[in-house]
């Protein structure tokens, strides 16, 4: 298999007294890289303290920094997290970052054309003309694309949101987002299944995965239909839930599981996710576990 490879945000979540290195991109590239060891992020960071937090990061890691560029104008991006009741964050995310000015460098387009497998997008780099027209390069490759929607704040519109999934292959989405699109798309009475079919009749989508929260996630593909939950007795926070289940979405799909599978194993990352703080696991315990699950 050729990389796996993830355009977009590369910033700092906030928290009240801490902070982590993030953005859906990140982490789905992160958990690629732990899981199969062949991911790349694409990104930008400021020329700032923050920017060089972020490359020592990725060398702590063993995660490749080769095509996250530095932006001497704009700053490392930041997301500040307000957790809910629930534990659920509500970000409030900083304009005119770095990782909204991502320019097609040769050896990033080298890296899309010549040794993708996958390139996972969202719509929060979408934002900014410069990285909107940089991935917009990128489409029409004879690769796989995996849009997952993460529509954030006022950071989207129907435009965004058609090149996305006109472009897509695999969508992943979660129930809120879901009713955004069917606004801005169909206006049908919200039924989760209906929609996933419109959906992929619509975009020519081969996989529509619905994020349904605690209760699980739908999976639609070809007229077949998977529904899956794991219980889970104490959340500690469900910070990066859909970015663990979307790295394993990613994984089942490219082996061409069956959804029941691919719902299961992606569920029961989600689920281990949930049960440490924040994002990204401390060590690689849990990564050992889904190895053998994956295999």
């Amino acid at each position: 298999m050729k990389n796996i490879n993830a355009f977009g945000e590369i910033l700092f979540d906030v928290y009240p007294g801490a902070r982590t290195v993030g953005g859906a991109p990140f982490n789905f590239i992160y958990h690629i890289n732990k899981l199969i060891g062949k991911g790349n992020i694409i990104s930008a960071v400021g020329d700032d303290d923050s920017g060089n937090d972020i490359f020592d990061f990725l060398k702590t890691n063993s995660l490749s920094s080769h095509y996250v560029q530095v932006n001497k104008n704009h700053p490392t991006g930041v997301a500040n997290a307000n957790l809910d009741g629930n534990k659920i964050p509500n970000w409030e995310i900083k304009l005119d970052c770095a990782y909204d000015f991502i320019e097609a460098a040769p050896k990033i387009t080298r890296l899309v054309d010549e040794d993708s497998e996958c390139l996972y997008f969202g719509t929060l780099a979408q934002r900014g003309s410069v990285s909107r027209n940089t991935l917009e390069q990128f489409f029409g490759k004879k690769i796989k694309y995996f849009c997952d929607l993460n529509l954030r704040q006022n950071f989207y519109n129907l435009d965004i949101i058609k090149t996305s999934l006109n472009n897509a292959n695999l969508l992943k989405l979660n129930i809120d987002e879901l009713k955004i699109v069917n606004s801005m798309l169909f206006t049908q009475n919200y039924d989760e299944l209906k929609l996933a079919e419109l959906l992929s009749e619509k975009f020519n989508l081969e996989l529509v995965c619905i994020t349904l929260g605690d209760k699980g996630a739908l999976l639609y593909s070809g007229g077949k239909v998977d529904y899956y939950s794991v219980h889970v007795e104490k959340v500690i926070d469900t910070v990066g839930a859909g970015d663990a289940y979307a790295s394993i979405l990613c994984l089942g799909y490219l082996n061409k599981w069956g959804i029941s599978k691919i719902n299961k194993i992606a569920s029961e990352f989600a689920a281990a996710i949930v049960q440490i703080k924040g994002a990204l696991p401390k060590d690689d315990e849990i990564y050992e576990l889904f190895k053998e699950k994956i295999k």
